[in-house]
């Protein structure tokens, strides 16, 4: 089965591209649907990667229910804590096999997430 691409970005990649059973969402930023940059700190950040995160897996059919592996970028340890506890109110149950690191990113964020999902067609 070829890949499927999903959704349109203002850059060169797809928000979401399936490849058989499984699903990729590129990494997705604190940006609203006007296209900036959500106001707050670490938690109103995460709340809106994670909303974002959510509707590109719903391009593909997918839900957080279906996410094996996600990889998170902070660009302040020190956050971590925060972070930690509004992912936990995403996946509730059975949570994805989780990367996440400090790191400098591309636009003045606080967080960037990409997943991985699993659904059979």
């Amino acid at each position: 089965m070829p890949k499927q691409c999903f959704g349109t970005s203002h850059v060169p990649l797809s928000p979401a591209v399936r490849a058989g059973d499984m699903v990729y969402v590129s990494g997705q930023v604190p940006v609203g649907s006007d296209g900036t940059v959500v106001v707050g700190g670490i938690a109103e950040q995460t709340e809106q990667v994670l909303s974002n995160v959510k509707a590109a897996l719903a391009l593909a059919g997918c839900s957080m229910d279906d996410v094996v592996k996600t990889t998170v970028w902070l660009e302040d340890a020190r956050d971590f804590s925060a972070f930690n506890a509004v992912y936990a109110r995403h996946f509730p149950k059975d949570p994805p096999a989780r990367t996440t690191v400090e790191s400098r990113l591309m636009i003045d964020i606080k967080i960037e997430v990409e997943a991985v999902a699993y659904r059979p067609i």
